[in-house]
């Protein structure tokens, strides 16, 4: 007869294998792509896509559009 310990980390073993399992089952039911499908996709997007740090490609940028351009607050100093 199995003792009481041996029971214990049988059980343990069973549900860490379950889980693996269940796992397991679940990354299979994720949607996949191929990857010459996900390279176009990428480079669909990089060449829509202008890129304020890219200015000899998509050529300069009007300071209002460039989202990394510094705001001028007007002073020099922020009182809270």
């Amino acid at each position: 007869m199995p003792t009481r310990k041996a029971q214990n980390i049988s059980e343990a073993k069973l549900a860490r294998l379950l889980q693996y399992n269940k796992n397991l089952k679940e990354q299979l039911d994720i949607p996949r792509i191929t990857v010459s499908e996900a390279s176009s996709s990428l480079i669909d997007y990089c060449n829509e896509t202008k890129d304020p740090l890219l200015p000899s490609i998509w050529g300069a940028i009007d300071k209002k559009e460039d989202p990394f351009t510094p705001t001028n607050s007007g002073g020099c100093c922020n009182i809270m």
